[in-house]
């Protein structure tokens, strides 16, 4: 019989054990590595072969440059998975998600979008997500509030994109300077799901009897459509249709979620997902059918209709009191 052994320091530890007695790890958690993937996506050159390839991703040999390990990221905790894809016309990925469980408790999920237009987007993006799963599954152990953790996770998430300036002066209204993102989460609990976003990232409830789109998006486009000004049809076809209103940045200001809590009575999955789908496959009857074939098939259909954005998907299956 193989030894159980902790996922960190590798000591021996029992079926029964919370806690690893050597290094203290919190056994019952699952996550998503912090941080995200670094590195290029393989130790050699895709061109010639060599394994010297320096910090900055360069054949030392060749010297062509090699992909990001960020370029296609997909990860799996039990049935929850997620795929986030540089897509076909950026030169970067700068999509973010993180996600974990909690044994007997439930599972938290987020999705950053790094604003193109700032820098290190990518970065900010990551630390984001990975600021606001801690708290999110921190809040899973402790049975806290949901509503209350997004609110606490989205500040986390603030202040760790705002870590990233490290004393840089930001000019009033440098949105295109400081790094910025957008951000969605769900915490899924056996009876509940709570949902909270900042900018045009979403969440969608599919099922069979019935999907639908669980946020709306912080844009200059979305405040027209709900004032009247515009249609959907209009509003998704304007060149300002993502200029967002709200962002979570070093210039953002004080961010606050906007927050859900539903209690579905019959199974489903939530979906986070970037704009990268959403702008091909904007309407949830359109995604429930793309459930059976998981998360790579939502990035396959955003792939096949162009790729213009990076594209991430995680999917957070629900069954009642499961």
């Amino acid at each position: 019989m193989d030894t159980l052994k902790c996922p960190d320091c590798f000591a021996p530890i029992s079926a029964e054990d919370r806690f690893c007695e050597a290094c203290g790890r919190n056994l019952l958690v699952r996550r998503t590595p912090i941080g995200g993937p670094t590195g290029p996506a393989q130790a050699s050159c895709i061109l010639c072969g060599s394994p010297d390839i320096d910090d900055e991703d360069y054949c030392t040999q060749c010297g062509r440059h090699q992909p990001s390990a960020r370029d296609r990221v997909e990860y799996s905790l039990g049935a929850v998975s997620g795929v986030s894809d540089r897509g076909k016309r950026r030169a970067r990925n700068e999509d973010s998600m993180a996600f974990g469980q909690v044994a007997g408790a439930g599972v938290a999920a987020v999705v950053c979008d790094g604003v193109a237009s700032s820098e290190r987007a990518e970065q900010a993006s990551q630390a984001a997500a990975d600021a606001a799963v801690d708290v999110l599954l921190n809040a899973l152990i402790e049975s806290a509030d949901a509503e209350q953790a997004m609110v606490d996770a989205v500040a986390a998430s603030c202040l760790a994109v705002e870590q990233l300036v490290e004393n840089e002066p930001v000019e009033p209204g440098g949105r295109g300077v400081a790094p910025s993102c957008t951000f969605v989460s769900a915490v899924v609990t056996p009876s509940s799901v709570t949902v909270g976003w900042v900018g045009d990232s979403r969440a969608y409830w599919l099922a069979e009897e019935g999907s639908k789109q669980l946020t709306t998006d912080d844009t200059w486009a979305a405040q027209l459509v709900a004032e009247g000004v515009l249609t959907e049809e209009q509003a998704r076809t304007d060149r300002r249709a993502h200029v967002l209103s709200r962002w979570i940045g070093a210039d953002a200001g004080p961010v606050v979620p906007q927050v859900v809590t539903l209690r579905p009575t019959t199974p489903g999955t939530f979906l986070l997902c970037s704009d990268g789908l959403h702008n091909y496959r904007p309407q949830p009857e359109d995604l429930q059918p793309l459930l059976p074939c998981g998360p790579e098939e939502f990035v396959k259909v955003a792939l096949d209709a162009g790729g213009h954005d990076n594209i991430t998907v995680v999917l957070v299956p629900f069954v009642p009191g499961d």
